[in-house]
């Protein structure tokens, strides 16, 4: 039996930090034995809908999901915005559709602290977030099996 496959989605609004979460994640992704496919969106507000969208098109396509991005304080109410609507997207679609979703949307002050958790020398973020993702997997499958 193959491994889980994962949609990543990335927000590439910070290309840098998206990019080493995606490091991170899938670095996380392979030593589990899964396989993934990598998507692109300009920023963490598209991630929700991304998946919805692969979700729809093809139901089984995917064994659960990783939305990858970053979100920086500027000096407007967008920030608080941006954070929030992301968040609950993905959380909806993951409770309305039973998806495992790893949630890796990070949420900073500024660029250093961003790059201190996205970085797989320091926090390694991405790892964590496709470990969440994978851990929601195994456990959606153990309860459904149970459940038959």
């Amino acid at each position: 039996m193959s491994g889980p496959h994962i949609m990543i989605v990335e927000a590439r609004f910070y290309e840098d930090i998206a990019d080493a979460l995606f490091e991170g994640a899938t670095a996380a992704l392979e030593d589990a034995g899964a396989t993934h496919e990598r998507f692109e969106v300009p920023g963490a507000f598209e991630l929700p809908a991304a998946i919805a969208f692969a979700h729809k098109a093809d139901p089984g396509r995917f064994d659960g999901y990783v939305a990858l991005g970053c979100v920086i304080r500027g000096e407007t109410t967008h920030y608080d915005y941006v954070c929030a609507e992301s968040a609950r997207g993905l959380q909806d679609l993951a409770v309305r559709e039973k998806l495992a979703i790893g949630y890796g949307v990070l949420t900073v002050e500024n660029h250093g602290q961003a790059w201190a958790r996205a970085s797989v020398e320091h926090k390694n973020k991405g790892r964590d977030v496709a470990n969440a993702c994978l851990h929601m997997i195994g456990l959606r499958d153990r309860l459904n099996q149970s459940a038959k």
